[in-house]
């Protein structure tokens, strides 16, 4: 097989899972309470994206992975100390928010000139990956706003498999309604891909692969561009955590058909 590809996902950061996440409303707009103290992690689904991507280029000689990442430059910095431990990359930044709270248009535009940017880019080899879902920009059409500008119209959304076929063709699994897949084919590339989980785990760091990708990931880090992906013209009325409710009653030999009944009464209010 002798296809190759520039593959290109799209990745940001977003806050440790385990911490908890306050929305205040600041000079700029809303954002979260001490947003540059809490620590962060790449966003579950762009690992998915990433960590496919690697073993697809481990699988097919000349291909080379680039990552593309929109958030604040100094806590970029922190993120990639990890993630350059897991595969080969080469590194795109863009310092900006990634707090959520952000237009996914605007995001859209900020990646895809970054895309355009990269040195060498042949979009007859270019495939686009990233989440098919976020931990923080959960608006659901950031990459296919991405593959618009680029000019990609072959989209893939909840991928889960993606196999190469020996005459340069794709299948790909996608998630549909209903708990099923659909097999889809693509001629080649350029294409986009969202992915969800994917079939790979997470893998394990690799302190010669992350020296090899410091070299590049540092001076990335220092040229990246400031962007703004705000929502100027929107107001917030309020930003708040949904409130939680805990009502409890003690009842004693109750049947399994009244407690079902009652929490679907409990449920209809």
């Amino acid at each position: 097989m002798s296809n190759s590809y520039q593959i290109v996902v799209c990745g940001s950061i977003v806050p440790d899972p385990l911490q908890t996440l306050e929305p205040v409303t600041g000079p700029a707009g809303p954002a979260l309470k001490n947003e540059m103290i809490l620590p962060a992690v790449l966003d579950p689904w762009a690992g998915h994206a990433l960590y496919e991507a690697a073993n697809l280029a481990r699988q097919l000689p000349g291909s080379k992975v680039h990552l593309v990442s929109l958030g604040p430059k100094a806590k970029l910095q922190q993120v990639m100390m990890t993630v350059a431990q897991k595969v080969p990359f080469e590194l795109a930044a863009l310092d900006g928010p990634a707090n959520g709270f952000t237009d996914p248009s605007e995001t859209a535009a900020a990646l895809a000139e970054a895309i355009q940017g990269i040195a060498g880019l042949d979009k007859s080899r270019l495939l686009v990956f990233g989440g098919w879902e976020s931990a923080s920009r959960g608006a659901g059409a950031t990459m296919q706003m991405v593959g618009e500008r680029l000019g990609i119209v072959d989209q893939f959304q909840g991928v889960d498999a993606l196999k190469v076929n020996p005459d340069g063709s794709f299948e790909i699994l996608e998630r549909i309604e209903g708990g099923r897949h659909q097999v889809s084919r693509c001629a080649g590339p350029p294409a986009l891909l969202g992915w969800a989980t994917g079939n790979l785990p997470e893998p394990k760091n690799n302190p010669q692969v992350g020296m090899t990708n410091m070299r590049t990931v540092m001076p990335a880090l220092q040229r990246a561009k400031a962007v703004k992906t705000g929502t100027e013209g929107v107001t917030f009325a309020s930003v708040a955590l949904p409130r939680q409710q805990r009502e409890t009653r003690i009842v004693k030999d109750a049947s399994p058909e009244e407690i079902a009944r009652e929490i679907v009464d409990w449920l209809k209010q």
